[in-house]
């Protein structure tokens, strides 16, 4: 498994969050929450459950309003765009619980995720013009090449819900990058994984981001992955930072040993 190589931050983040706070009715569930993320990093969000990681994700990608506080990629504040407007500026996701669409083949659930940069409009959709066949050619072809990318070519034709639960991780994965997006959020990718699965999923986190010139941001409750691929990581518990570093300075700190193991055992420790 290839290990983590730190990264030389640039001068202008990606991703620059600042003040995000969300509150549902009297429960606020992220407070004043800040990160900077720099273009082709490895980011982990980790924390207990409960602490408002997937918020903040579903705040980022438009699903949730924030109460205030600002959402910048590439310079531009997405605070008040919808989801798929935020997917076009260049952010993809996947999701804690998998959203796949379950009665579609591997291949179809793919393609769909391409056509949101087609190129084609309604009327050549109608009349299955020549443009209409060429763009969609093309994009079973994209389709095609990301599931060979992925591991995924021999189960092309499945009918998705139909896949091992580690297999249909990795096709949500290939659906999010088939929005070509430059900012990838991973949502507990591991999650429902046996070991040999978490290993591969590992690698090819490594060999996606490395090779698609992608930054990602992931959530993960296995700490095998986050301390073995991420670069930095922050830490939340009850809707606040609190810990930021490299994946030895969080492993000694002892207030995330205290939100994970209760109060007192960082003294155990």
């Amino acid at each position: 498994m290839k290990t983590s190589t730190p990264t030389t931050p640039q001068s202008t983040p990606l991703l620059e969050v600042e003040g995000l706070t969300k509150f549902f009715g009297g429960l606020r569930a992220v407070n004043d929450f800040n990160m900077s993320i720099y273009p082709g990093e490895l980011v982990g969000l980790i924390g207990p459950n409960g602490a408002g990681k997937t918020t903040v994700f579903n705040q980022i990608t438009g699903i949730y309003l924030p109460t205030k506080g600002s959402v910048k990629f590439n310079g531009v504040n997405l605070v008040g765009f919808e989801p798929h407007e935020i997917t076009r500026a260049g952010i993809g996701r996947t999701f804690q619980n998998i959203r796949l669409f379950n009665n579609l083949s591997v291949l179809d659930n793919v393609r769909i995720a391409f056509h949101a940069t087609s190129g084609y409009n309604l009327f050549d959709t109608i009349v299955s013009n020549h443009k209409f066949s060429q763009k969609e050619n093309e994009i079973v072809e994209k389709s095609q090449d990301l599931l060979d990318v992925m591991k995924l070519s021999r189960f092309q034709n499945e009918i998705v819900k139909n896949l091992p639960y580690g297999e249909q991780r990795r096709v949500e994965i290939a659906r999010a990058m088939a929005c070509q997006p430059q900012l990838l959020l991973l949502d507990e990718p591991a999650a429902g994984m046996n070991p040999r699965e978490i290993l591969q999923l590992m690698d090819m986190i490594h060999f996606i981001r490395d090779n698609f010139n992608l930054t990602i941001l992931l959530i993960e409750h296995q700490m095998r992955v986050v301390m073995g691929i991420c670069e930095r990581i922050t830490v939340m518990d009850f809707g606040e930072v609190i810990a930021r570093g490299n994946p030895k300075e969080i492993q000694g700190n002892p207030k995330v040993v205290e939100a994970y193991l209760g109060k007192g055992a960082a003294n155990v420790a």
